[in-house]
């Protein structure tokens, strides 16, 4: 038995205007059915619900503003579990509805419950179906893309292997519809291979990711020790193939680096808006003894953010780590410098840690 998830992006799901591609989701459960009848654990994540909610209310293009997307997705997500529901249940599987939030994967005790919930399904032969839950989330507060979220349950429920799914046959070394002579990438031991590719962040009309988030979601999973797969899921007999461990798209090869999943997530998926410049002994503190940073090591703040925000952590010699700050950028340029006493009578009911070690990684 073999633990799999599979996650669709939104060019798998729909046509760039928006409506199913009924063939390929049809296709894709089928193979899912498939495994779960040999005794394999299956979890979709799948992408999709504000590009059919998008095509559904007749919005034309996927909208930018957060209200709109999080209508887009309430109208769509329906729509979209019904189609994997249909799908499975008419191949003898169950299927369940899992929305997953940001705080759902943060909170320690969210965490266990989101892992106990999906351990359960699992045992009871259920294929979860797992989007984020978009209409609740905000910019200030999500996976960003459902790679990074594909990647997070991967870790989350202990997976054998992750399959991305993209419109393309797998990681090419330049964007193969702009450069012919562009080739696949077929097995990467480690993803500091790809970093002088030409790999994009371009996505389809409808999506929000992008091959270079594939690529950052396969990190992330085989920083976790599991192997992760990115193929095409337009071609019917790449997923079987993926799926059964057998030569298809790009592979990565596992490496555990021994993160745990929120600061996996943290390193390579939440973006940094910002930059603390830490003196030599809170540089040292942070590389060897695993400690928080407190204002009195902070020497210089850069960029606008606000407190929840990520901020790379850098000393003379470069970045050493990021992390969330528990202070937005005028207050911790107020307390820059000042120790534990000076900082609470300044600021009374400001936290004593500009970043607690809990919510930082050295990169």
């Amino acid at each position: 038995m073999a633990r799999l998830v599979v996650k669709l992006g939104s060019s798998t799901v729909a046509h760039d205007d928006g409506t199913l591609r009924a063939d390929v989701v049809a296709a894709i459960c089928a193979a899912v059915a498939d495994r779960r009848k040999a005794g394999d654990d299956v979890v979709i994540v799948s992408s999709g619900a504000i590009a059919r909610g998008v095509q559904l209310l007749g919005m034309g293009a996927r909208p930018r503003a957060i209200e709109d997307l999080q209508a887009a997705s309430a109208v769509g997500q329906g729509r979209l579990f019904r189609a994997f529901d249909d799908l499975l249940e008419g191949r003898g599987v169950t299927a369940a509805q899992v929305l997953l939030s940001f705080p759902d994967l943060v909170s320690r005790e969210q965490y266990l419950n989101a892992r106990a919930t999906l351990s359960r399904l699992l045992e009871l032969g259920v294929v979860p179906v797992v989007n984020e839950n978009d209409t609740t989330a905000t910019d200030e507060i999500t996976f960003g893309d459902n790679d990074f979220l594909a990647a997070q349950v991967s870790i989350l429920v202990g997976a054998d292997r992750l399959v991305l799914l993209t419109s393309t046959d797998g990681v090419f070394t330049a964007d193969p519809r702009i450069d012919p002579s562009a080739r696949m990438v077929e097995e990467v031991d480690d993803p500091a291979e790809l970093e002088a590719l030409r790999i994009t962040s371009s996505t389809s009309t409808l999506g929000s990711g992008g091959m270079r988030s594939k690529v950052t979601a396969a990190e992330m999973a085989t920083a976790a020790g599991i192997p992760a797969v990115v193929c095409n899921g337009l071609r019917p007999d790449a997923l079987p193939r993926a799926l059964a461990g057998e030569p298809e798209g790009t592979r990565f090869a596992a490496r555990d680096l021994g993160i745990s999943s929120f600061k996996l997530w943290l390193r390579y998926a939440k973006p940094s808006h910002g930059e603390l410049v830490v003196d030599e002994g809170a540089a040292r503190a942070l590389r060897e003894g695993g400690t928080s940073l407190l204002p009195v090591g902070i020497v210089e703040v850069r960029g606008d953010f606000s407190a929840g925000d990520a901020v790379d952590v850098r000393d003379g010699g470069g970045v050493l780590g990021k992390g969330i700050v528990s202070l937005d950028a005028a207050e911790l340029r107020a307390v820059a410098g000042l120790r534990t006493d000076a900082l609470r009578a300044k600021l009374p009911k400001a936290a004593e840690e500009a970043v607690h070690r809990d919510y930082f990684v050295l990169v």
